[in-house]
């Protein structure tokens, strides 16, 4: 089997660069921790969350792969609120798989929304946010998922290369256990340029510029007999509103 490619990593300081150049960057967990103003091991306590998603009923391949949570917050300025609990939708133009549903999940735990973790993250991608288009309130999808390998293979993205019809996506892996596969691949929207790499260290970040960039993550297999599990985190930033509600 082929070593899996590399990420191009940036550091705090050059990212919001790279991602005005090549409409993306790639933080390694330290970077992440440094740009929340956390420690790794905040993070850490975290993780316990993922143990407890719900399945996901909705998926319209009818797999048995995916678990996860939702809930949604806005970050203004240093502010974190969460907001009433909502459905998640997206648009066929974004979603041709799951777009036009209205997905009521249930919530992130709230002894997840309480760790000081949380908010640290939240606002610190919202400061990167507000650099790259302007001070305003952003509206916050927070997505849980659990891609395991039951039936024999779990496929992170099931809709396929896509965006999500916000201002910008941040995908945080959590976990791999015992799975191979699931490398990110990322693509201008306009243009012929793309790239591969495999997320491998638990809390590294891949940030994009969903306007910019067309992105998916390839499907996992079990590394043995006993099958494994991917965990990541997926926050959307959109200016102006929740998705369906213009």
């Amino acid at each position: 089997m082929t070593a899996p490619f590399p990420p191009p990593l940036s550091e705090v300081r050059q990212a919001l660069d790279d991602i005005r150049a090549r409409g993306f960057a790639v933080l390694p967990a330290a970077a992440l921790a440094e740009l929340a103003q956390a420690r790794g091991e905040d993070f850490a306590r975290l993780e316990e969350g993922w143990n407890d998603l719900p399945p996901d009923g909705y998926l319209r391949d009818g797999g048995r792969y995916r678990s996860r949570r939702h809930s949604c917050f806005v970050v203004e300025g240093d502010e974190v609120r969460q907001a009433p609990h909502r459905a998640h939708w997206q648009s066929l133009d974004y979603n041709a798989l799951h777009g036009g549903m209205l997905r009521m999940f249930e919530p992130i735990a709230p002894e997840t929304v309480a760790a000081p973790a949380w908010s640290s993250l939240l606002r610190g991608l919202g400061r990167w946010c507000s650099a790259l288009k302007g001070d305003r309130p952003w509206y916050v999808e927070a997505h849980q998922f659990r891609i395991d390998t039951t039936d024999g293979i779990g496929r992170p993205t099931p809709e396929g290369a896509h965006r999500d019809g916000v201002d910008f996506v941040a995908v945080i892996l959590v976990a791999r256990h015992a799975v191979k596969g699931g490398e990110t691949r990322v693509f201008q929207a306009d243009g012929p340029d793309g790239q591969r790499f495999t997320l491998l260290q638990p809390w590294s970040l891949l940030f994009l510029d969903d306007a910019r960039m067309i992105h998916e993550s390839t499907p996992i297999q079990p590394a043995d007999d006993a099958g494994g599990y991917r965990d990541t985190l997926v926050l959307t930033y959109r200016a102006g509103g929740f998705q369906g509600d213009d």
